[in-house]
């Protein structure tokens, strides 16, 4: 098993897996009343599919992000703050680009 020793955190009444996600938040807090974004959404949940051999589109999980918001030209940003790159992160912003047609931002720490 692996261990990644991040320290949740918490801030205005949300809880975040690490502290660099902590600081994350503050940062693009500050940039939605600065006016530079707008709409910060915390951990949206998307349903990852395939379609099956019928041409039916399967549900087989969810990739929920650490955050979401809009810059003024109207570009939607989902963004993922990361310590360390797992595969089951990989695929799954791989998968949500294609799915979802718009990359994972990742924030390295």
């Amino acid at each position: 098993m692996t261990r990644w020793f991040a320290i949740r955190t918490a801030i205005d009444g949300y809880s975040f897996a690490s502290k660099a996600e902590a600081k994350r938040y503050v940062e693009l807090k500050l940039l939605q009343q600065a006016g530079a974004i707008r709409h910060l959404r915390l951990q949206p949940r998307y349903p990852l599919h395939v379609v099956d051999t019928r041409g039916l589109a399967a549900h087989i999980g969810d990739y929920i992000a650490d955050f979401e918001y809009e810059e003024p030209d109207d570009l939607v940003v989902t963004e993922d703050v990361k310590g360390a790159r797992t595969a089951i992160f990989i695929w799954k912003a791989k998968h949500f680009a294609l799915e979802y047609g718009r990359p994972v931002r990742e924030i390295s720490r």
